[in-house]
Order: C-alpha cells, then sequence, then structure tokens
C-alpha cells in the first residue's frame, strides 16, 4: 500500500515542485493550498495520512493552529512543518525544517520520520 502525504503550501509553484518530487520518490500526495482544504481532507480520513507537511505562514491560520485542529481530531498526526523563519516547535511529533532546503534533505527527513513513526 503505497505511503500517502498531504502537502499543505500557498506557494502553488512550490508546492507542486514539491509534490512532483515526492511523487517520484513512490509517496501518494494530496496537495492543499489553504489550511481549510487540508483540513476537509484530513478530516475525511485521518489515519490515511502518514505525515503532514505543512509551511508555518498560510493563509486564514498558520500551520500551527491548522496542526493543533488536526491533533483535536487524531492525537498522532506526525508532521513537518517548514519556514523561512526561525521557529521553535512546542508540539511532540512535528519536526521544524527551515526553508530554504534542499530536496534531499526534505526526503531524508520524510523517510526517517516515517521509520520512527509508530503504528497506527
Amino acid at each position: 500500500m503505497p505511503v500517502r502525504l498531504l502537502l499543505v503550501d500557498d506557494e502553488a509553484a512550490l508546492a507542486e515542485l514539491l509534490k512532483k518530487y515526492l511523487e517520484r520518490l513512490g509517496y501518494e500526495v494530496d496537495l492543499c493550498l489553504t489550511p481549510d482544504a487540508a483540513l476537509a481532507l484530513f478530516r475525511e480520513n485521518p489515519r490515511g495520512y502518514a505525515l503532514v507537511l505543512t509551511d508555518l505562514t498560510l493563509p486564514g491560520m498558520s500551520g500551527v493552529e491548522m496542526l493543533d485542529r488536526m491533533r483535536a481530531i487524531d492525537p498522532q498526526v506526525t508532521a513537518i512543518l517548514s519556514s523561512g523563519y526561525p521557529h521553535t516547535l512546542q508540539a511532540a511529533r512535528v519536526t521544524f525544517l527551515q526553508k530554504p532546503f534542499l530536496p534531499k534533505a526534505l526526503a531524508a527527513l520524510v523517510e526517517d520520520l516515517l521509520k520512527t513513526k509508530p503504528p497506527a
């Protein structure tokens, strides 16, 4: 069964590049440009995503707030939060990735998090 990721970023061009890159690595990727769209998809199948990748700054709510709402649905959410601004995380199973990052760094982090994620 393929591993499904939820990618949330309001920069459409960057999001499409990341989606294609992750798909080339063998992941199924659902892309959302807004946190509301991501929350709607997540609500449909919260355990369907092995990992959520999100930008910190999104329209309408932050990536942190979106992840908090997802955790209210499924406390086991594992995520990568990225930003061009330094950020201190205070949530379990959320890893920060500083932008800009190399695609290989993202791939290695995704692989590492999926290896260490507790079973659903």
